[in-house]
Parts: structure tokens; C-alpha cells; sequence
């Protein structure tokens, strides 16, 4: 029987006393943590192709990709509450069976508006990460939650990462259903997984569920999202997206006063806007803008026909290969992280990581004439990811209770979040106008995939400031 506890009542204790070693624990929770981050990269091999695999149009089509964002956006921050309220062990198995209905509806149908609802399922497993580093804090030795919360966070750029080859070669060699019967299965492992050699956490926060709070953040969230990545699709200007913006504006300022005035909100804006906490979010807001912009740009610039002069021709899949060691990289650089923060304080470790993400696109922007330097560029960028993701947990966990660990989280995972659909717009905007004409096709020139560059390097510098800003403590 599970207990209400305070941050005070709490020691977190060894799942070693529970019968699973904290290695295990890590194992199966990062597992998850990829695995769910796949569903991002999951339908980027047939893009293309989806206008006649779904017969609608390309525009249409593209919500097969928003939907998931959309989701993933809405239901981190309530997974990350109720995990706290009901358990997270619990929180997390559900948010594995969405994504395993998710992958069998979209592997069932050939039609749009079953793969929008099965995509939209799929982005609700991304409240797994956020959930997964609150259970580490809860379960393990004191001495082994630093490395593991930074490996677990790691995982939501290692599974973009490794989910473009993965894909790439199951779309180029199956059928496109593949792909999703594929994510189900792993999606089932998964939760028997966590079923099995996760413990259910006693640290719970009893409270009624806040609706209004949940209502009102996914209407903004939706407004200000749908905003962003329909904004280059229905023009900046159009009356549809100041339209969006505006509604989205007014909806966070009438939810900010409605969640001031719960005793149990969805989200607790006074934890929320400590400066560490606030600092720390805008950080990751930043560092998601300049990650993405690799995962965009780069892909596109291998696989640019060689008669550009600067593209390299690459196949789809052997792009994805080339992109794969990005996840290696900030994976193995999760410890590392954990180590530095340790010893010279997850502020530091976070700002150096951000720098490195500058560094990265700098040599990008020199070193554009063969294969292995968009690679070189790229690992650099990821190895920059690698810090500064692993560092951003531990500067949340040292600043909020451990009952609202969880909601904590799930509210940072939104910021990245946010970062990443900003960045989307952004550098599709600019790829989309500082083009070049190669017979019948429009491609982005050089220039354009330059300016791309230089954008995600000015996000990384913001970070930096961001994190200049953050609140020393004397354990830091």
C-alpha cells in the first residue's frame, strides 16, 4: 500500500531492497526513453510519399508529423502531474499502451484521419522521458542519480537520432505499415519491461486533478504550436495565424491567473518561476531550437543532388547512417556530463555543452565540402547536446520538491519542446526561401543552409546567456 509523503519525509532508497539492481533500473528506463523519442524521426523516410500513400494532400499530410508534436507538447506536463498524484510507474504504462494503440492504428489504415489519431497517440508516450528521470531520483542510490537521470535525458535526442536510419531502412525495405507494427512491438516490450523490473515509487503528491489548469494549457500550447509550424504553410501574416498567436497569448495569461489561484495546480507557477527553475527552462528552450536545426538541416544538405555543387547525393538511408553517430555521441557523453556537473556544477556543464553547440555549427558553416565534415560538424553539435540535455535535470531536481519531481520535468521536456517546433518554423522558412532551381526541382542553396547555420548558432549563444543567468548555489 502506497503512502503520501513529503520532500522531507523522503530517502530515496535503493530498488536493490525491491529485488532490481539500479542498473537494471537505468537499462529499462533509457530503453523506453529511446524508443519513445523514435516516434519523432518514425515517419521522416516517407514524408514524400505520404500525399499518395494517405491520397490527400501534402499539406494534409503534414499533420501525420505536427499531430505527434501536438500531443507529445499537451501530455507531458499532465503525465508528469499525474505521475506525481498516482503513481509513476503506473503513469508511464499508460503512456506505453497510447503509443502501442497509436502504432496499431496507424499500421490498420491507409486513410488520414486514422493515421492523425494514431500519431497524436504515439506523441502522448513522450511524457515517458520526464516520468523516467522523477523514478531515478525515487529509486536510486544517491550516488548513481546524477549519471542517470543525464543518460535518461539524453535519450530524447539519441532516439531522433537513431530513429532516421532505423526508419529509413524499414520504409526502403518493407512496407510503410512496417514501421508502425514495428513501433508496437517495441512499444509492448517496453511496458512489459517497466511491468516487471520497475518499482512503483511511495513519493506521491494526493490531490484532485486539475482539469481547468490542463484545459487551459493545452489550448495555448495547441494555439501557440499549430501557430508555429503552420505559420510558413498559411503565411506569417495571415489573419489564421495572428489569429493563432493572439488566442494563444490571451489563453497562457488567463491560465497563468487560474493556476495562481489553485491549491493544487496542474502546474505550480511559483516553483516554476524560481529563478533557477526559470532560467533553466528558457535555457532548454534555446539548446532545443539549436538541436534541431541539425536534425533538419543537415540531412537535407547530404542528400542535396551532387549537380548543386555543394549537396553530396547521399540516399536516404546512407544520410541516416551518417547522422547516426550523433546519438552514439550523446549518449556516451551523458556520464561525462554527470561527472562534470558533480564536480563543477551542472550550471557550468551546461553552458560548456551550449558552447560546443556553437562550435559545431561554426565548422558547419567552414567545412561544407565532403561528407566526413558535415559529420565531424554534426557529432560536435551532438556531443554539445549530450551536455547540455544531461545537465538540465539536475539544475530542476536541486530546485523543487521531490513531490512535484515529475511535473517538474514534464514542464522542462515542454520547453525543449517548444525550442524544437520554433526551430522547425524557423529553418524551414529559411530553406524554403533561399533556394536554388536544379531543372524542374527548387532546393536550398548554399547561402540558405549558411543562414540555417548561423540561426541555430544564435540559439546556442542565447543559451548561454540564459544560463548565465541561472542562480549559483554553494553546491554548485
Amino acid at each position: 500500500m502506497f503512502v503520501s509523503v513529503t520532500a522531507a519525509d523522503v530517502t530515496p532508497a535503493s530498488p536493490e531492497t525491491r529485488g532490481v539492481s539500479p542498473a537494471v533500473l537505468i537499462a529499462v528506463l533509457s530503453t523506453v526513453g529511446v524508443v519513445v523519442s523514435l516516434m519523432q524521426t518514425l515517419v521522416i523516410p516517407i514524408i514524400p510519399s505520404l500525399p499518395g500513400l494517405l491520397n490527400t494532400s501534402a499539406s494534409n499530410a503534414s499533420w501525420v508529423v505536427t499531430a505527434t508534436l501536438l500531443a507529445g507538447a499537451v501530455s507531458t506536463p499532465i503525465a508528469g502531474k499525474l505521475g506525481d498524484m498516482f503513481g509513476k510507474r503506473l503513469v508511464l504504462v499508460v503512456n506505453l499502451g497510447f503509443m502501442i494503440v497509436g502504432s496499431v492504428i496507424c499500421a490498420s489504415f491507409s486513410s488520414l484521419l486514422p493515421e492523425i489519431v494514431g500519431r497524436s497517440l504515439q506523441g502522448a508516450a513522450v511524457g515517458a522521458i520526464p516520468l523516467g528521470i522523477s523514478i531515478m531520483r525515487d529509486e536510486l542510490p544517491a550516488g548513481k542519480v546524477g549519471g542517470a537521470m543525464a543518460v535518461m535525458s539524453a535519450t530524447l535526442g539519441v532516439g531522433g537520432a537513431v530513429g532516421l536510419p532505423f526508419a529509413a531502412v524499414i520504409a526502403q525495405n518493407a512496407n510503410w505499415h512496417m514501421l508502425f507494427w514495428t513501433a508496437a512491438g517495441l512499444g509492448a516490450l517496453c511496458a512489459v519491461l517497466v511491468f516487471f523490473f520497475v518499482p512503483e515509487s511511495p513519493v506521491r503528491t494526493p490531490s484532485k486533478f486539475d482539469f481547468g489548469g490542463a484545459a487551459g494549457l493545452s489550448i495555448a500550447l495547441l494555439t501557440l504550436l499549430i501557430g508555429i509550424t503552420k505559420g510558413a504553410d498559411w503565411g506569417w501574416a495571415s489573419a489564421s495565424i495572428l489569429g493563432l498567436f493572439a488566442a494563444s497569448l490571451v489563453s497562457f495569461l488567463l491560465w497563468g491567473f487560474y493556476e495562481l489561484r489553485q491549491t493544487s495546480p496542474l502546474v505550480d507557477l511559483r516553483v516554476s518561476a524560481r529563478p533557477r527553475v526559470l532560467f533553466t527552462n528558457l535555457a532548454s528552450i534555446a539548446v532545443g531550437f539549436a538541436l534541431y536545426g541539425m536534425s533538419l538541416t543537415f540531412p537535407q544538405l547530404l542528400m542535396a543532388p551532387e549537380a548543386t555543387g555543394y549537396g553530396f547525393g547521399l540516399s536516404m538511408v546512407v544520410a541516416g547512417l551518417a547522422m547516426a553517430p550523433t546519438g552514439l555521441v550523446m549518449m556516451l557523453l551523458s556520464p561525462v556530463s554527470a561527472r562534470l556537473s558533480a564536480k563543477k556544477g551542472p550550471k557550468l556543464t551546461l553552458a560548456l555543452g551550449s558552447a560546443v553547440i556553437g562550435i559545431g555549427y561554426l565548422c558547419a558553416v567552414v567545412m561544407m565540402d565532403s561528407v566526413w565534415q558535415i559529420m565531424l560538424s554534426s557529432v560536435i553539435v551532438a556531443g554539445g547536446v549530450g551536455l547540455a540535455y544531461a545537465a538540465m535535470p539536475a539544475l530542476i531536481m536541486g530546485a523543487v520538491p521531490i513531490t512535484e519531481t515529475a511535473a517538474a520535468n514534464g514542464l522542462n521536456s515542454l520547453m525543449r519542446s517548444i525550442g524544437t517546433s520554433t526551430s522547425a518554423a524557423v529553418m524551414s522558412v529559411v530553406l524554403a526561401h533561399m533556394t536554388v532551381q536544379l531543372g524542374p526541382h527548387v532546393l536550398p542553396s548554399r547561402a540558405g543552409f549558411h543562414t540555417a547555420f548561423f540561426i541555430a548558432m544564435s540559439g546556442a549563444v542565447v543559451a548561454i546567456v540564459l544560463t548565465a543567468c541561472i542562480p549559483v548555489r554553494k553546491s554548485d
